[in-house]
């Protein structure tokens, strides 16, 4: 059958079109500047399918770890492509006062796209150890003054700075050994190289049973609805601390506000998925979304708070 000419050129400029970069599927880079098992890599492998699905993209999820979050986020700082977000959470604040040299301004170079939730923290040590509660923790590392150690997702992550805030509160001192994520410090402690870890809700729920692992202590002000039969660290004998993160998605500031209020209805719309919250649910996280403003306003309000917190527990990074 013969085909018009017309039909064949225009048939040709759309298969032509189709194939050019501007037609392909939008790719996103969720960035996650921890490794595999830390809360942030968790989490964003439990909704990016369904947010690609919301923005007729793909979003893949990509680890860049390296000194405590700072590698993956600085990258996402510098990026101008508009396709590039990070999943952050409480160590993004808390490096902008714990390293002297950053590269780049946590809130100044960001914008807050959408709030994920909240989770907090749990103290734990090995269950070796001879210790059965915070106050027998406190009281070992005190005969042992600077010789137990304890490990970390790395210098300045979260849970670093939530372990050396707890041991300047109880004074006590302990070495630091940072690791690579968050995955790698419990696998520490359920080994017994190390005395102590405070990791997230998300990587430890799964061990309490297991006699390796004690769970001694919540880092929230009030107990977590997922451990209720465990106490917070100032109800157990360390007054006054109280250590929690947020979780949400960042993207660079020049990103134009369209787009970003355009991710953010997707977000939110993803975390009203009952699937989705069951999901976070199981790992600890209490969702729970908001516009891009407030979460920018929550972000201002964290800087402030992380800069008393990484005072009061004596660190510094140089």
């Amino acid at each position: 059958m013969n085909i018009p000419f017309r039909s064949a050129a225009v048939g040709l400029v759309l298969a032509a079109a189709a194939a050019s970069p501007a037609f392909a599927q939008r790719v996103i880079r969720m960035v996650v500047p921890f490794g595999p098992g830390a809360v942030q890599d968790t989490v964003a492998r439990t909704f990016n399918a369904e947010l690609g699905a919301a923005l007729g993209a793909s979003v893949v999820v990509e680890n860049r770890p390296g000194a405590g979050g700072t590698v993956g986020t600085g990258l996402v700082a510098k990026s101008t492509d508009n396709n590039t977000l990070v999943l952050a959470a409480a160590s993004h604040t808390l490096a902008g006062h714990l390293y002297s040299k950053l590269g780049y301004d946590p809130i100044k170079d960001f914008t807050g796209v959408a709030f994920i939730g909240n989770s907090g923290y749990v103290i734990a040590a090995p269950g070796n150890l001879g210790v059965n509660n915070l106050a027998d923790y406190v009281k070992l590392i005190k005969t042992k003054q600077g010789q137990l150690n304890y490990a970390s997702a790395g210098n300045g992550s979260a849970t670093h700075l939530g372990m050396a805030y707890f041991l300047a509160k109880a004074g006590v001192e302990m070495q630091h050994v940072p690791m690579k994520s968050t995955g790698d410090a419990v696998n520490e402690v359920l080994a017994g190289r190390v005395q102590g870890v405070t990791s997230a809700l998300i990587g430890i729920t799964a061990f309490k049973q297991d006699p390796r692992i004690k769970l001694l202590a919540y880092t929230g002000a009030h107990r977590s609805k997922f451990l209720p039969d465990l106490p917070t660290v100032a109800e157990a004998g360390v007054p006054g601390y109280k250590f929690e993160s947020w979780i949400g998605v960042l993207a660079p500031s020049t990103m134009p506000k369209a787009e970003v209020e355009r991710l953010n209805a997707a977000i939110n719309k993803v975390l009203a998925d009952p699937a989705v919250q069951e999901r976070l649910t199981r790992l600890g996280v209490e969702t729970g979304g908001m516009s891009s403003d407030a979460f920018q306003q929550l972000l201002r309000a964290d800087w402030d708070a992380a800069g008393t917190l990484v005072k009061a527990s004596g660190a510094r990074i140089e």
